[in-house]
């Protein structure tokens, strides 16, 4: 036994040893936390799996395949600065902040849910467009960086000002993080997909547009029906009631939470 020790002791780790570890497990995982939230992490694991491709490669002794990758990997630092850049960027931003409180964090849900579904039926009532974006699991961050920041309450009355005519945000969408107006007048990408239904304006293909590269809940108030219309995953739900309003608001609610845990 001594003889082993004697052999391998020096391969045990110290105690610096195991800081260094426990410090580095820790940035891989918040950074792996940061990148769940997004897009990223379709990228990072499209990456992995052409890092298993050329391991594969080298294995199997495929010349060809083997140096593409390698030329590939060769500009692939830069081409992932690009790629990340929004991610990047929101990460650096996230590391001064506090994340913790999210979504219901500080006001209570039941009156999140009344202010917004009191804006939306003011909204309605006035005949005002209108798109709301509600945050869950991915964060909504690089789409707020095509609007204005704000940093408000979620309130009735802010959101029927916005849509107001003639106002400077009134275009754009809202995005709502919890019980904070994060941005408005944001500008959302249009879905790519083929839309049956040609009488869908402006509002209803950005709505589906975010709801297809997100896990966002979408409202969207159309000034010329009045209609609600809720999208999500990819898919459009027309002429909502307040009740129905309700529940996918809730629905929305209790999947941060859980997500949360």
């Amino acid at each position: 036994m001594s003889e082993l020790l004697d052999r391998f002791g020096g391969l045990l780790p110290g105690f610096k040893d195991l800081v260094q570890i426990l410090i580095v497990a820790a940035g891989l995982v918040y950074v792996l936390r940061l990148l769940a939230r997004t897009r990223a992490i379709q990228m990072l694991l499209g990456l992995l799996l052409l890092v298993a491709g050329y391991f594969a490669a080298r294995l199997l002794d495929l010349e060809l395949i083997r140096y593409l990758m390698e030329k590939l990997f060769a500009y692939g630092v830069i081409a992932a600065l690009i790629v990340f850049q929004p991610e990047l960027r929101a990460a650096l931003a996230r590391l001064g902040q506090n994340r913790m409180l999210r979504f219901f964090g500080k006001m209570e849900e039941r009156e999140v849910l009344d202010e917004l579904g009191e804006a939306v039926e003011r909204l309605t009532r006035a005949r005002l467009g209108a798109i709301l974006a509600i945050e869950r699991d991915i964060g909504l961050d690089e789409y707020a960086a095509t609007g204005t920041r704000l940093q408000a309450r979620v309130s009735a009355d802010i959101l029927v000002s916005i849509f107001s005519p003639y106002g400077p945000l009134h275009y754009g969408a809202v995005l709502i993080a919890g019980h904070t107006i994060i941005a408005a007048g944001v500008i959302l990408p249009l879905t790519q997909f083929p839309v049956a239904d040609k009488s869908l304006g402006t509002r209803h293909r950005a709505a589906l547009g975010l709801s297809e590269e997100t896990d966002a809940l979408v409202i969207v108030v159309s000034e010329e029906t009045t209609q609600v219309s809720l999208a999500q995953r990819g898919r459009l739900e027309r002429d909502v009631d307040a009740g129905r309003l309700r529940e996918a608001l809730a629905g929305a609610a209790l999947a941060v939470t859980s997500a949360r845990r």
